[in-house]
């Protein structure tokens, strides 16, 4: 079996690699610089995790109607467009005296450029890495997103207090030009997929709804993703949690890594698993990445808070199953379209479970609103797992 060095050879997927890496760990530094001025001005826990739900709701509207670009054109092209694309965005955002509102209008139109490059990236590798590889690629971008993710967070933070939200967003733009010229020059030139099932928006809409909602197996493995907006709360909730442990910016820290460093030891370790086992554990970790939570109503220390926070992220790693296996079980000419819905469930649920658990804590006690998301996620994971096994375990054969 092909291990992790055999990627390290691949040049466009070291290209692949990189570009992701840096326009993930940018893009966190403009939600830190809104997410930093909002709860400045306004003191706000609701407010604070309202505005960073903002930045999933785009792809509500963004992942039904533009990743079918990714299956009109060619892959490699639309991910160039929309990195220079969110970068001119950015660029705008640093006009001198622009209000918050706009700064966080402008903040939803590169959430929503977005969305055409994930779904060229995602329907793109598996071309790149057509083998054994292709699992170990995924792992491997999902790990460096979370380690990006903390990186920007933490990084942006240190940049918004040191420089002001004005250079940090120049420094967002750059790493979408840097992304976009990684990608134009060491990815080879593929066309555009052939056969589409359509070319007309509202037919490759309705189109790409009809091949996921059509499909029992698909289903499920949206339905799985979507428990993710539940156990999201202690990340939603990591300040105030903080703040009630009197930890304070340091656990707030503490908090994102445990989330990031679990997911990605989770997801190097199933990447490693046979494909059958990755398919039994998957539902069983959905349903822990939940349970881990709830042991936040007793209000544990930070320590132990950090280690159930590592325990969720690592179990998330089912994520890493559900996303190859719904990749692999769709036709290559409607992978952008069908990414792009699965997408929008994912993040809308995350954005949903975000502002509501910021909502609920402005009347309950961190630690209480976590362990409550926890239960409840218990739950759906559980009538997402049945959903899983009444499909079926074994995937769709790749088309």
């Amino acid at each position: 079996m092909p291990g992790y060095r055999d990627l390290a050879r691949d040049t466009e997927f070291r290209a692949l690699f990189v570009a992701h890496a840096v326009s993930v760990a940018g893009d966190q530094f403009a939600r830190v610089a809104l997410t930093v001025h909002v709860y400045d001005r306004t003191a706000s826990t609701g407010l604070t995790a309202l505005t960073y739900a903002l930045t999933f709701l785009p792809d509500l509207v963004g992942g039904p109607l533009l990743s079918g670009l990714a299956d009109r054109f060619a892959r490699k092209d639309v991910m160039v467009t929309a990195d220079l694309v969110r970068a001119a965005l950015l660029l705008a955002m640093v006009i001198p005296a622009m209000p918050l509102w706009l700064l966080a209008a402008v903040l939803v139109l590169v959430q929503l450029a977005g969305a055409p490059h994930g779904a060229a990236r995602a329907a793109l590798l598996p071309q790149i890495l057509p083998d054994q590889r292709y699992p170990l690629g995924q792992a491997v971008l999902s790990t460096v997103t979370q380690v990006a993710q903390v990186a920007g967070f933490v990084g942006g933070g240190a940049l918004v207090a040191l420089l002001g939200p004005g250079p940090v967003l120049i420094a967002d733009a750059v790493t979408f030009l840097l992304a976009a010229l990684l990608t134009g020059v060491f990815l080879l030139d593929r066309p555009a997929p052939r056969g589409t099932h359509a070319r007309a928006w509202p037919a490759d809409l309705v189109g790409g709804a009809r091949l996921v909602w059509g499909d029992r197996r698909l289903r499920a493995l949206v339905a799985l993703a979507c428990v993710s907006g539940f156990y999201i709360a202690g990340e939603a909730l990591a300040a105030p949690y903080s703040a009630q442990l009197g930890a304070g910016p340091a656990g707030v820290g503490l908090i994102f890594g445990a989330y990031a460093a679990g997911a990605a030891v989770g997801m190097l370790l199933v990447a490693r698993l046979d494909h059958q086992r990755q398919l039994r554990l998957m539902p069983w970790l959905a349903i822990a990445a939940c349970a881990a939570l709830v042991p936040a109503a007793t209000r544990p220390g930070l320590a132990l808070s950090v280690t159930l926070f590592a325990l969720s992220g690592a179990a998330s790693a089912y994520h890493l199953v559900a996303n190859t296996t719904f990749i692999r079980a769709v036709p290559d000419s409607s992978r952008g379209q069908a990414f792009g819905l699965a997408v929008t469930a994912l993040r809308v649920s995350q954005g949903l479970g975000v502002a509501l658990a910021g909502l609920a804590a402005e009347r309950l006690a961190a630690h209480l609103v976590v362990a409550a998301a926890g239960a409840l996620g218990v739950l759906a994971a559980g009538g997402a797992a049945l959903v899983w096994w009444v499909s079926g375990s074994r995937p769709n054969a790749s088309r």
